[in-house]
């Protein structure tokens, strides 16, 4: 997919300024946080927005499963490696030789700094198309898979239905720079340890040791 042409270019290269870049950087410029705060909460409305529109049948827990599997970090980052996003990242020398052009992480905030440049270039209509032809194309197939739920939810259920608490995820390690953390979290049920997951971000973490629980148990 080609992406939209920009009026504003200092936009589009502010949605890849790593907040690593800032301290090497001459430049007085500012990472691209902001615009993956505003990023996250338009992807979030158009992906909702579609949703109900177009599965007017499937009820809130479907949708809201649905959407976290299209708005997650793993499909934000295959999305953006998709469009090359890595090749635009502006890093500091260190998180370049840590492979930051491939992180995840790095990759879906970029993304969501992306959508929010997008909007603020060239509005809603603009960015919705561009969601449409990128994130919500996997939707379709989801659904037909019916394979709406994440590893988290799965395991609440699984949890639920043996009459048990709900699974507790706690951090149990967390290293690195604040640009890139490294999240070690356990998920707990009752006192027991049943997955332990790593990740760059919190949820990925949890995904993850969620992920272990959930094949630890034979689901």
């Amino acid at each position: 997919m080609k992406l939209p042409e920009f009026k504003n270019k200092k936009l589009f290269q502010h949605a890849f300024i790593h907040r690593s870049y800032l301290n090497e950087s001459k430049q007085n410029v500012s990472s691209n946080e902001r615009l993956e705060f505003l990023g996250d909460s338009i992807l979030s409305f158009v992906v909702s927005d579609y949703l109900c529109k177009t599965y007017p049948d499937l009820n809130e827990g479907v949708l809201t499963n649905l959407r976290s599997l299209l708005v997650n970090t793993k499909t934000l980052a295959n999305q953006a490696k998709e469009l090359n996003f890595g090749s635009y990242l502006q890093l500091s020398k260190g998180e370049k030789e840590s492979k930051g052009r491939e992180n995840k992480s790095l990759l879906a905030d970029c993304f969501e700094a992306f959508i929010g440049a997008l909007f603020l270039d060239q509005g809603l209509d603009s960015t919705s198309r561009f969601i449409a032809g990128t994130i919500l194309k996997k939707a379709e197939e989801l659904v037909k898979k019916r394979n709406f739920k994440d590893p988290k939810s799965l395991l609440q259920e699984y949890v639920q239905a043996q009459k048990q608490n709900s699974p507790l995820y706690k951090v149990l390690h967390e290293e690195g720079p604040a640009h890139a953390k490294l999240f070690t979290i356990g998920v707990f049920v009752g006192n027991k340890k049943v997955g332990v997951g790593s990740g760059k971000s919190k949820q990925e973490a949890e995904e993850k040791a969620a992920n272990q629980a959930l094949v630890k148990i034979g689901k």
